[in-house]
């Protein structure tokens, strides 16, 4: 209660958890319901609520950036740069998608992890190759005994944000 107390959220997101709290004592301490309420209320706890990178759009500083590290790729630097400015003009835009394709090798990943420094945002990599079950991705229900939260919300922990530019890498890799 205390973390929930120190904790940078919406009134409705401490709510939820105090609620999660309270449903976490009514259980005992020994049983399954338990176990997986103390997990969930850790990794809610966990989250960067309310904690959000700067955009820098200067498309100067993102030419110069992408220039310096790529050499060649034209197509894809001026389609990049085509993007931040589009974001310049309508910065509120809700799920901008950059899909870069190609074969192995030629710089899918360092321009996104460039893209990510020009736009001064942390960088969360998800390597998708393997994955078979979507659960792994997004996470599982709660209601699962050893339920545990998705790659995406792993990220956003491990990156102190809850913008950060995500990659996810390898998606021609996954299974069924």
């Amino acid at each position: 209660r205390e973390a929930v107390e120190k904790l940078e959220a919406s009134d409705e997101v401490k709510e939820r958890i105090e609620k999660e709290i309270q449903r976490f004592l009514n259980a005992g301490f020994n049983s399954a319901e338990a176990s997986v309420s103390r997990g969930y209320i850790e990794t809610l706890l966990d989250l960067p609520w309310n904690k959000r990178g700067e955009d820098r759009l200067d498309l100067k500083v993102a030419e110069d950036i992408l220039e310096k590290e790529h050499y060649g790729l034209e197509k894809v630097k001026e389609r990049i740069l085509e993007y931040l400015a589009v974001r310049q003009i309508h910065p509120d835009a809700k799920g901008q998608i950059l899909c870069l394709v190609g074969p192995p090798g030629v710089g899918k990943t360092s321009i996104a992890i460039s893209v990510a420094e020009a736009m001064n945002r942390k960088l969360a990599r998800l390597s998708l190759g393997g994955v078979r079950d979507e659960a792994e991705i997004r996470g599982h229900r709660k209601t699962y005994v050893g339920a545990m939260p998705g790659r995406i919300v792993n990220a956003l922990i491990q990156c102190g944000s809850m913008n950060p530019l995500m990659v996810l890498d390898e998606v021609d890799k996954l299974g069924n």
